[in-house]
């Protein structure tokens, strides 16, 4: 079992939804995020109101700075998408942190199995135990 990192001091993470900052959350993905690059604000909300949502805040003034969405039943499966840590405070372990505490989070539902998709940031889901897909032939996708 994978060790869960510890959230950097003066930060705190809550999966409460009424914390997420929504308009925040729609400029990072729809100008910085390269797969929601464009992506509607009305297409954010229903994304995250069909989700659970985690953010990270800074503790002092309650700004958030960083967010994580899953798409799930809560009881078989897990899809963790929309993973984004603001540029300001990359580098100090909140992304590694924001993702181990969604693992927990999602363990409490007894959940077997959660995927995500990253073109680049494998080394961060790594830390918390993601690896490939052990036999990808046997997975498939339906492109729109």
């Amino acid at each position: 079992m994978t060790d869960t990192p510890s959230l950097a001091e003066g930060y705190q993470i809550s999966a409460d939804p009424d914390r997420i900052d929504a308009e925040r959350v729609h400029r990072w993905l729809s100008t910085d995020a390269y797969w929601a690059i464009g992506r509607a604000r009305e297409k954010q909300d229903r994304a995250i109101e069909g989700s659970l949502n985690f953010g990270v805040y800074e503790t002092v003034s309650g700004q958030q700075v960083a967010y994580a969405r899953v798409v799930t039943d809560r009881a078989t499966f897990a899809w963790l998408c929309d993973v984004y840590v603001h540029p300001s405070v990359r580098g100090k372990g909140i992304g590694t942190a924001l993702v181990a505490d969604v693992r927990e989070h999602l363990r409490s539902y007894g959940i077997k199995r959660m995927l995500l998709a990253t073109h680049d940031a494998h080394t961060v889901y790594e830390k918390v135990g993601f690896a490939p897909l052990e036999k990808p032939d046997q997975w498939m996708a339906l492109y729109f």
